[in-house]
C-alpha cells in the first residue's frame, strides 16, 4: 500500500532542502547513532532516512548496502505521517506491507520501528528506524531510547545548518563593521554641507513662505552631485538594521539556564539507561537567567551530554550541574569508573571543540558545531582532565543584561 503524501508536503520538502543534507558524505556522528540504535534494539539493520519527492535517501546506515530506495515502497513514508514511533511487529500480517517487495523478497523485512525526525518547526523529514528479518517487539526502554536518538539526529542536522548561517551572518557583520568609518566620514563630511543647505532653505521657506529660486537651484545642484552618496548611505544603514535579524540569526531572549539544562538531561537519560550509565542531575536550585536562544542552546547541551554518554563505558557516571561562577554556568563531569577505566570524552572535546574546531575532521564535527553556537552566545568554555576525577567541562555564560547597542546605534553616536 502506497503511503499518502503528508498534508504539508510542499513545506516539508522545503524544510528538508533548507538543511542542504541530501547526497552529502557519511558523517561519524550519524553513523554512531545508527550503530547505537541497532545495538540498543538488537536489530541487524538501522537507518537514518530522509524522504525526497520520489526516494528515501540514507544519511547513515548499518546492515544495508543501498544508499537509497523508492519512496513508493518505503516503510518510512508511512512513519512520517505521524509524530511518534511507528512499530510493525510482523510486516507479513500488516495490510500496508504484506505485499511490499521488501517483505516478499528473500530475507524480507518482518520487523520495523521508525521514529520520525521532526524539526523544531514540526516537519517530519524522515526517520531513524531499526529493521529485522524476523518478527519482534521492543520493550519500553528500547522505544524511549529510539525516540531520544531520533531527536539527536534532528538536532545534529539543524545545528549544522545554523552554524553555517551564523558564519554567514558574522561575515556580513564584519563587513559592515569595516564600513562604519566610511559611513561616519560620509555623514560627517561629504553630506554635511548639502544637508545643512537643505535645512537652511526649508527653515527660511517655513518662516517666510517665499520660494528663493537661487537657493533652490543651488540645493538642486548640490543634491544631484551627492545623490549617489545618499543612496549608498540608505543602502548601508538598511543592511546594518537587517544584519543579525534575519531567519539565520539566533532568537535571543531571557531564559533560565537551570531549566534548559534539566530538559537536556531528560532528553539524554533514555539513551544513557541503555548503557547502564548513571546521570546525576544536580541542575536544580535557583533560576539562572541568561540571554540565549532556548532551542539552539538546548540542542547544544543535549549534544554535549550525548557525547559524554557515547564516549563513556557501560556502568559509567556523568554528573551535570548548574551554578554561579564568574557567571551562570553549566558543569558536566564525566567521572572515572571505580575499576580505573576512563571515559574517552576528553580528546573528543579538546580536538573537536577547543583546539581549532574549524578544521576538525568528521568524527567530531558535531562538537565543533556546538562550540560555534556557544561562541555566538559569548559563552566561555573550560576543559580539564585529571586521573581519578575524570573529564570536567565548564560552560560559563554572561549574566542576563540589557541588549547591547547595535551597530547603527554606534554609528549615530559617532
Amino acid at each position: 500500500m502506497k503511503a499518502p503524501l503528508p498534508d504539508n508536503e510542499t513545506d516539508r520538502l522545503a524544510a528538508l532542502y533548507s538543511l542542504d543534507i541530501l547526497d552529502t558524505q557519511p558523517e561519524q556522528d550519524f553513523d554512531d547513532i545508527v550503530a547505537l540504535a541497532s545495538n540498543v534494539c538488537g536489530t541487524p539493520m538501522s537507518l537514518v532516512t530522509l524522504l525526497d519527492t520520489d526516494r528515501q535517501w540514507f544519511k547513515a546506515r548499518i546492515g544495508m548496502e543501498d544508499t537509497e530506495t523508492d519512496r513508493d515502497v518505503s516503510f518510512c513514508a508511512h512513519a512520517v505521517l505521524g509524530k511518534d514511533l511507528m512499530v510493525v511487529p510482523d510486516a507479513t500480517k500488516d495490510r500496508r506491507f504484506a505485499d511490499n517487495p521488501h517483505v516478499t523478497g528473500p530475507d524480507g523485512i518482518r520487523f520495523y520501528a521508525g521514529a520520525p525526525l521532526v524539526t523544531t518547526d514540526g516537519f517530519a523529514l524522515g526517520t531513524l528506524c531499526v529493521v529485522d528479518n524476523v518478527p519482534r517487539r521492543l520493550d519500553i526502554e528500547q522505544l524511549q531510547a529510539l525516540r531520544a536518538l531520533a531527536r539527536q539526529v534532528t538536532s545534529q542536522m539543524e545545528l549544522r545548518r545554523h552554524a553555517v548561517a551564523l558564519a554567514n551572518t558574522t561575515a556580513r557583520l564584519q563587513e559592515l563593521e569595516r564600513r562604519k568609518d566610511d559611513l561616519a566620514g560620509l555623514i560627517g563630511g561629504d553630506l554635511r554641507a548639502p544637508l545643512r543647505l537643505i535645512g537652511s532653505y526649508l527653515e527660511k521657506l517655513g518662516q517666510t513662505g517665499h520660494h528663493d529660486a537661487e537657493t533652490a537651484d543651488l540645493i538642486g545642484r548640490a543634491t544631484a552631485g551627492h545623490i549617489r552618496s545618499f543612496l549608498d548611505l540608505l543602502h548601508h544603514l538598511t543592511e546594518m538594521a537587517e544584519a543579525g535579524f534575519g531567519t539565520e540569526s539566533l532568537h535571543m531572549r531571557q531564559i533560565d539556564l537551570t531549566r534548559i539544562t534539566q530538559r537536556a538531561v531528560e532528553a539524554v537519560r533514555p539513551i544513557a539507561a541503555t548503557k547502564q550509565i548513571w546521570i546525576l542531575n544536580q541542575a536544580g536550585g535557583p533560576a539562572l537567567p541568561i540571554i540565549a536562544d532556548p532551542v539552539r542552546l538546548e540542542q547544544v547541551l543535549t549534544h554535549l551530554l550525548f557525547a559524554a554518554v557515547k564516549y563513556t563505558p557501560s556502568g559509567g557516571r556523568v554528573r551535570v550541574g548548574t551554578e554561579i561562577e564568574s557567571g551562570p554556568a553549566v558543569r558536566l563531569d564525566d567521572m572515572d569508573l571505580p575499576d580505573g577505566m576512563r571515559p574517552e570524552l576528553f580528546p573528543h572535546l579538546y580536538y573537536g571543540a577547543i583546539a581549532n574546531p574549524a578544521t576538525v575532521p568528521g568524527p567530531d564535527r558535531g562538537l565543533a558545531v556546538a562550540k560555534k553556537i556557544l561562541d555566538a552566545h559569548h559563552a566561555t568554555v573550560a576543559l580539564s582532565d585529571r586521573p581519578g576525577d575524570g573529564t570536567s567541562l565548564h560552560v560559563v555564560f554572561p549574566s542576563a543584561a540589557p541588549t547591547p547597542s547595535t551597530l547603527l546605534d554606534d554609528l549615530i553616536a559617532a
